[in-house]
């Protein structure tokens, strides 16, 4: 998960040059941010008017809490997952 945040970041700026060259400088102030948290959760297809999937649980609140008052274009980790990257010897990613 820690590298498919840091590709998504990556992809993101790449995808901000591009718009910037086709609809000017002020696309260049889109920021991305993101949440990673590591626990259990809870997945479901949630059907209304169109099925999506869901995910439930207080790991995802604690993620999405985290993105939300996270910095722009920074990737914000909780302590159990950068314990958990570092016991698998990512502690540099």
């Amino acid at each position: 998960m820690a590298r498919f945040a840091r590709d998504c970041m990556y992809k993101f700026r790449m995808h901000i040059y591009q718009l910037e060259e086709a609809l000017g400088s002020d696309t260049s102030k889109l920021r991305l941010r993101a949440g990673m948290h590591s626990g259990p959760i809870t997945a479901g297809v949630l059907r209304t008017d169109r099925a999506r999937f869901q995910l439930f649980g207080d790991t995802m609140n604690t993620a999405s809490r985290m993105e939300s008052t996270g910095s722009p274009n920074r990737i914000q980790v909780s302590q159990e997952t950068a314990d958990l990257l570092t016991a698998a010897g990512k502690s540099h990613w």
